[in-house]
């Protein structure tokens, strides 16, 4: 293992650690030569994608806030599957 995929590593165990005492959530996935952190917070999904030479990438989906319904999801359905 290299200098650099140890710090990676170390890195991630860190940021795992960080999530862990603060008691949220989250999953681990294998994506793009990267291990993706999956978490789930208030509003909020984040993606964290830690990769062996120690950049990490971090996309965010946050919630507008406005709730809909059944009509709504099924309209969002049709649409995603028409394209």
């Amino acid at each position: 293992m290299t200098v650099s995929t140890q710090n990676a590593l170390a890195k991630l165990l860190g940021f795992l650690n960080q999530l862990g005492d603060e008691r949220i959530s989250f999953r681990l996935q294998s994506v793009r030569d990267a291990i993706m952190v999956e978490i789930v917070v208030p509003g909020e999904r984040w993606e964290a994608e830690f990769f062996e030479d120690g950049h990490v990438e971090l996309e965010r989906f946050i919630s507008t806030g406005r709730i809909e319904n059944e009509h709504d999801l099924e309209e969002q359905l049709l649409k995603h599957l028409d394209s």
